[in-house]
């Protein structure tokens, strides 16, 4: 069985490590089988495109690059620093995600 990830599609992160670090964005789409995550405006890298359809002009296009979830942390919402994640059963009996530095939890 493969183990769950700390991070989710939605979620604020901050970059702890790598040529964009300190860097905050929201998760655009998180590859389960690679262990990375596209951030927005975050690990920018530079696509020539040829001209076609949806772009007639071609040229240089600036595009987010996948980084791995190592990298990441999920910001606390209520300090607005970097978290670990934990998870815990609240009074419904569903298992949520919680922010370990304030032990609040994560929607």
């Amino acid at each position: 069985m493969r183990k769950k990830l700390h991070i989710k599609k939605g979620d604020t992160v901050i970059v702890n490590a790598g040529e964009s670090r300190g860097q905050e964005g929201k998760v655009l789409e998180v590859i389960v089988d690679k262990q990375r995550a596209i951030v927005e405006g975050v690990n920018m890298m530079s696509k020539h495109t040829k001209p076609n359809a949806a772009n007639p002009q071609g040229g240089i296009i600036k595009k987010e690059a996948p980084i791995h979830i190592s990298n990441l942390n999920v910001k606390d919402p209520s300090t607005g620093k970097a978290t670990r994640i934990g998870r815990k059963l609240n009074d419904n009996n569903k298992l949520v995600r919680y922010a370990k530095k304030s032990g609040e939890e994560i929607k």
